[in-house]
Parts: structure tokens; C-alpha cells; sequence
């Protein structure tokens, strides 16, 4: 039964099993609360893991950690494996890797403001029209300034230079305000505080370590700690586009191929889609139709299926459809859209049966070798090997600490970039009002001596030469000065 091409997930009628060569056809896991989704994720990511597929998992409620430990062959697994003739059933443990956008269970992750882009960061900092041009103004200015844009400090530096250069820059690059750009920057302190500062910078992920495999051949599990991470809905869904944006951009088409190369499972997939522009959602079905030819599958859970865009939802050929109730208007559209999407099967209503499943039981309609839907059965999913607790905070940190990923991510990097260089601007223009500032204060003195003034007269270049000597010395470090920047480009 679980042979190298067929994953098997339960049994109706007969087995259900998902074809490895229609895996990367993408999938989609729904159902109510406490219907079983997550049990239906972890029997998937152990199958393809098993079957030498790297896998990437949002771990969104913090309990899929098990994944690495053996599971306990409790009573009610053991029972559902005799009853759906599961013969070779037995613990066993995944090879996972751990990953945290904050740093704390597991190695960093990260992205720079230039990989991440003006639109999904404007999404995640919530900006309208007017403040999303000025921020395109801003990469753009970057570029042709040549100054990378790597981490929230080096955007602040660049949105403070462009906000002090606006009456310039605006001829070139349309009209810049310095209320949009006040805007922009309160909003990136808030991000800042969520975390932003912690997942914007280098190292950089490669998308490469994602898709590593053992020695004997089984796909590791990428799994991310998002229980953090849910609390701040822009940054998870900013981080889960930007994934998406990063394997489209970076992995070559291969084709059709026996297996996928690497398949990601997005939980609580309507943040994704909550509140987006038509522009983002038009990109996320773009990549979704076409990253299938590079051999990624790309598996959505959510509770219902009117969380997922039509034009994505057409592009979800595997289906698992766990209960739904109907006890709202919304709740029966749900179901009615849930049993419309798969092929009839002549010995029950779809409709009915969505709402009548028990824990643990799904519809399940998979994808055959011609591409076609095959017919929807009520499927009794087979237990996990793995456990179903969460690994202890000991075991985690051993598992972290024995991975080679460590040396290459869990040490920050702050390379030369925007806020450097207008930094260097900065002191150089501070030195030349220095030394234009001597000749006029000596002439001052002079003129003092004579008695020909009685009060010292301070130039307008030795005021902000002072200005720049307390702030750079002062406690703040190195800070970008106001009204020094504005001569910045002139210098």
C-alpha cells in the first residue's frame, strides 16, 4: 500500500492515496475546528518527508513539534490502523528542522527590505495609495543612488533622506510628502516592535535549505514557530507571500516530474488573502498556477473554502474536506461551495456529508494521472506515526544546536548598505561646515578684538557642524542628522 508513488492517506471504499506525480498539482485542507485538519497535515508531511520530499510547515498553534519524536502506539490509533487494514503501522519519528522568525525555537529567519519588496511591505504596514507611491519613489531612489536596502535601518535612513530631499526629488519621481513619509516611518516603528526588526536582514534565507534530504533519503521538515508569529497577521501573511514570491523567482522549471521537490503547507491560510489588493491576489494565483512547473506543491489549510480566493481555489486539485457546520447563512454557503467543487460520487450527497463527518473522517478527492478529479469519498484518515504532543524545550534546543544550519543563520550580519553610506555623507558634510566655519569664526575674533562687534555672530554651516558633532558623540550613535541630509546629494 505505501509504495514510493502513492501517499496513502485512509480508506473509503477502498484506499485513498494521493499520486506523487499529482502532488505538486497543489491541495487544499479544510474544516471546522477540532474536525481533525491538523492530524490530516501531519499524516501528509510524514508521507511525503518519508518518500524523500522536503517539507515546509507554518506551525501556527505550536503543536506539531512532535513531528520528531516517535509517536506511542496508543489504543484508538492502533484500533483505526486494524480497521482501515493498515498493516505496517509503527512510530517513527521525522527529521525536522526548526525555524523562528524571532530566534527563539529555532534558527533565524530572514529577508531583506529589498527581497521582500515595496508591495508586500506596504501591505504589511497597511499604507495607502499615496504613502505605497512614496515608498516605490523610495526603492527606487535607492537604486539609482546605488544603496542597498537590507534592514529597517537602513529604510529609515533612506526614507529620512528622501523626506529631506522631497522638493528635489519630487520633479523626478513624483510628489513626495513629508506627511506620507511621517507616516511611513511611525508605521515602521510599529513593525519594529512586532518583530520586524528581527526578520528584515542578514544572513538572507537561501530557499536551497529548505529542500535538504537525509542520508538515507528521507525529506527533511522545515517547521516554523508561528504561534508567535499569529499575533502580528500582516507579518505571517508578508513572510508566507514573500516564501511563495522567493520559490518562483528562484527554482528552475523542471517540468513534470515522479515527486515534488519540496511542498509547503500554509495554516490559517486566510490571513493570506484578508484584506488584500487585487494586485497582491492576482500575484498569488500567478505563482500558484505556475510554480507547480518548478516542482513545488503548495498545500492551503483553513477552515473554510470561501477563505481562499476563487481564482486560487481553481488551482487546488487535491482536496480534503473535513466537517462543516451550518449553523449561520455564511456557514451553509460553505458547505454548498465545499460539495460543489468535487466530483459526485452516486452513493451520497456531498452536502449532507460534509456536515455529518466525525473527528478524524474527511472527503477527499485526489488528483488522477490524467489530471482529472477523481470521485470524492468519505475517507477514514490513518493515524500519524509521529507524536502528537509538542517536543520537550530541552529536545528542541538539541535538535537546533545539532544542526549545521546553525553557523550560517543564528549570527546576525550588518553590512554596508543605505544607512552607512548616508551616514559617511552625513560626517563629510558635517567636516566641510567644520572647516568653512574656522575662517569666519577667526574673523569674528578678529572683529571682537577690534572691538567692532560686541556679540559673536554664528554662521548658519558652524550651527549645524555643532548640531552634528553632539549628535554623533552623544548616545544615540551615529544618528542621521536633520538638515544635514538635505545637502547630501548637492555634496
Amino acid at each position: 500500500m505505501n509504495t514510493d508513488q502513492l501517499l496513502y492517506l485512509g480508506k473509503g471504499d477502498k484506499p485513498v492515496c494521493l499520486n506523487m506525480k499529482m502532488a505538486n498539482r497543489h491541495g487544499l485542507i479544510a474544516g471546522a475546528t477540532g474536525t481533525g485538519k491538523t492530524v490530516t497535515l501531519r499524516v501528509m508531511a510524514e508521507g511525503f518527508s518519508e518518500r524523500g520530499v522536503p517539507v515546509f510547515i507554518a506551525d501556527a498553534k505550536g503543536d506539531l513539534s512532535g513531528l520528531c519524536m516517535p509517536g506511542e502506539m496508543i489504543k484508538p490509533f492502533v484500533k483505526r490502523a486494524e480497521e482501515i487494514g493498515l498493516e505496517d503501522y509503527a512510530p517513527s519519528a521525522c527529521p525536522v528542522t526548526f525555524w523562528d522568525l524571532f530566534g527563539k525555537k529555532g534558527h533565524r529567519l530572514r529577508s531583506t527590505v529589498s527581497e521582500i519588496g515595496p508591495l508586500l511591505l506596504a501591505r504589511m504596514l497597511d499604507l495607502n495609495d499615496t504613502q505605497e507611491g512614496v515608498l516605490y519613489a523610495t526603492f527606487q531612489i535607492a537604486d539609482d543612488e546605488g544603496m542597498l536596502l537590507l534592514d529597517l535601518k537602513d529604510l529609515r535612513a533612506m526614507l529620512n533622506f528622501v523626506g529631506e530631499n522631497a522638493r528635489r526629488l519630487s520633479s523626478e519621481y513624483g510628489n513626495i510628502t513629508k506627511a506620507s513619509i511621517g507616516a511611513i516611518q511611525r508605521r515602521l516603528l510599529v513593525l519594529q516592535q512586532q518583530g520586524g526588526k528581527q526578520f528584515l536582514g542578514e544572513p538572507a534565507l537561501d530557499i536551497r535549505d529548505f529542500m535538504r534530504t537525509t542520508d538515507d533519503g528521507r525529506g527533511y521538515v522545515n517547521l516554523l514557530a508561528a504561534d508567535k508569529l499569529m499575533q502580528q497577521p500582516r507579518l505571517y501573511a508578508t513572510f508566507l507571500l514573500w516564501l511563495m514570491s522567493e520559490l518562483f523567482e528562484e527554482m528552475p522549471e523542471i517540468g513534470d516530474v515522479d515527486k515534488p521537490r519540496l511542498v509547503f503547507f500554509f495554516d490559517e491560510a486566510h490571513l493570506l488573502f484578508d484584506g488584500a489588493p487585487k494586485s497582491l491576489v492576482d500575484k498569488v494565483e500567478q505563482v500558484v498556477r505556475l510554480i507547480r512547473s518548478k516542482g513545488v506543491g503548495i498545500y492551503f489549510i483553513t477552515q473554510s473554502p470561501l477563505d481562499i480566493p476563487d481564482k486560487v481555489l481553481g488551482q487546488l486539485g487535491n482536496r480534503v474536506q473535513h466537517a462543516l457546520r451550518a449553523f449561520t447563512p455564511r456557514d451553509q454557503k460553505a458547505v454548498r461551495a465545499a460539495a460543489e467543487t468535487f466530483r459526485a460520487n452516486p452513493k451520497f450527497k456531498a452536502a449532507e456529508a460534509i456536515k455529518n463527518l466525525g473527528v478524524g473522517e474527511a472527503l477527499v478527492s485526489t488528483l488522477t494521472l490524467k489530471g482529472a478529479p477523481g470521485v470524492v469519498q468519505i475517507t477514514r484518515i490513518r493515524p500519524p506515526s509521529s507524536a502528537m504532543k509538542p517536543v520537550t524545550a530541552a529536545r528542541r534546543r538539541e535538535i537546533i544546536e545539532q544542526s549545521e544550519l546553525g553557523e550560517r543563520y543564528d549570527t546576525s550580519v550588518d553590512r554596508k548598505s543605505a544607512y552607512e553610506l548616508l551616514m559617511q555623507r552625513a560626517e563629510k558634510a558635517a567636516d566641510a561646515a567644520e572647516r568653512e566655519a574656522v575662517p569666519k569664526q577667526k574673523a569674528a575674533a578678529r572683529k571682537s578684538r577690534s572691538g567692532s562687534s560686541g556679540r559673536k555672530r554664528q554662521g548658519i554651516m558652524e550651527t549645524m557642524a555643532k548640531s552634528v558633532a553632539r549628535t554623533i558623540g552623544s548616545s544615540f550613535g551615529r544618528r542621521i542628522v536633520r538638515g544635514i541630509l538635505g545637502s547630501l546629494l548637492k555634496g
